[in-house]
C-alpha cells in the first residue's frame, strides 16, 4: 500500500468515526438507560399508551446526552431543563407546557412510591418549581442542569422533589 493510499484510508475512517460519533454517543446512552431502568418495569401501573411515551420520551432524552445547556432552548441540538422534556416527550407523541412550571401544573401528581421511569422530577424551593428533568431509575434523572453544562444522566441531589405523570 502506498503512503498516499493510506493517507487517504486513514481520512476516510476519521471521516467516518465523525459521522458516526453521534450515532454511538446515541446508542451508549441508550444502553445506560437500560441500566437504570432494568430493576424497574416501564409498564407498571396505568395506560400502556402513556407507558410507551413515557418509555420512548426517556430514550430520545438519554439520546441527546452531551448536548449543550442552552437557556431558552428546546432542541434539537440544545436544551434548558424544561425544553428537554418538553423535546422528549413531544417527539414521543405527547406535547407539554414549554416551562418548568407550566409542566408541573399540567401532569398528574404522584407519590415518590408510584415513580417509574419516564416519569417527571420537579425540584421546588417552597412552592415554586424552577427544574424539572425525565426519571430514569434508581434515583437518577435525564436532565440539562445549568449554564456551561449538558444532558446527563444524574442521581437526584435533593429531597425537594415532585413527581409527575403524563
Amino acid at each position: 500500500m502506498t503512503a498516499s493510499v493510506r493517507t487517504h484510508a486513514l481520512k476516510q475512517d476519521r471521516t467516518a468515526g465523525r459521522n458516526n460519533s453521534r450515532r454511538w454517543r446515541a446508542g451508549v446512552t441508550s444502553v445506560l438507560t437500560l441500566a437504570a431502568v432494568a430493576g424497574g418495569t416501564l409498564l407498571g401501573s396505568g395506560s400502556a399508551d402513556a407507558a410507551t411515551i413515557e418509555a420512548k420520551a426517556l430514550n430520545i432524552a438519554a439520546s441527546k446526552h452531551g448536548d449543550p445547556y442552552r437557556y431558552g432552548s428546546a432542541g434539537p441540538n440544545r436544551f434548558d431543563c424544561s425544553g428537554l422534556t418538553y423535546y422528549s416527550f413531544k417527539r414521543a407523541g405527547k406535547t407539554l407546557p414549554r416551562t418548568a412550571q407550566a409542566q408541573y401544573n399540567k401532569v398528574h401528581h404522584i407519590s415518590k412510591a408510584s415513580l417509574r421511569p419516564g416519569d417527571l422530577v420537579f425540584f421546588h424551593s417552597g412552592r415554586s418549581v424552577y427544574h424539572v428533568g425525565i426519571y430514569a431509575g434508581g434515583g437518577k434523572i435525564w436532565h440539562a442542569p445549568h449554564t456551561g453544562s449538558y444532558v446527563k444522566l444524574e442521581k437526584i441531589w435533593t429531597k425537594s422533589v415532585y413527581y409527575g405523570r403524563i
